[in-house]
């Protein structure tokens, strides 16, 4: 026996408008929950400390280093290799971007001849003191770059996300 599965127009409506209408609450909740929950996938990411230095190395001259570590960009995983400079300032370590914040080049320490105790970027002039902070009256607007670093053991590990300074 065959049943007769007649819809009627009212029915169909109720039944489309339920559907648009669950599709349009989804799209409006679903970035909400990715906003709740996002931060906490993040953190074991921002938890990745990278092995750089041994903290015998250092010395209160600022020494260019390598920090080597993967970052996935969702469809691959891409090797990342940044250079920082590390020093001693008294008995605390200190790790500086080599980014120079006006444009993006790269800085080198004391190759500035008149200015050989400086950060200096070649491009556009711009120094930066030992500490970081940008220098007066040349390009940069803001100091280096600062990374979160963990001394440990005896090395230094540094995270992988450079910080503005306060």
């Amino acid at each position: 026996m065959e049943k007769n599965h007649n819809v009627s127009r009212r029915q169909f409506l109720t039944y489309t408008l339920t559907g648009v209408g669950g599709f349009m609450a989804a799209g409006v909740v679903m970035p909400m929950v990715r906003f709740a929950v996002d931060p906490l996938l993040q953190a074991d990411a921002a938890d990745d400390m990278v092995d750089v230095a041994a903290v015998d190395e250092l010395t209160e001259v600022p020494q260019a280093y390598d920090l080597e570590y993967e970052q996935d960009q969702g469809w691959h995983i891409e090797q990342v290799s940044e250079t920082v400079w590390l020093f001693l300032e008294g008995d605390e370590v200190v790790a500086l971007s080599s980014v120079c914040t006006h444009l993006g080049c790269t800085v080198n320490w004391g190759t500035d001849p008149d200015n050989p105790e400086q950060f200096f970027c070649p491009c556009h002039l711009g120094r930066f003191e030992r500490d970081g902070n940008n220098v007066p009256g040349t390009p940069p607007t803001e100091p280096l770059h600062r990374y979160p670093l963990e001394v440990r053991d005896g090395r230094v590990f540094l995270g992988t996300n450079a910080q503005p300074q306060i």
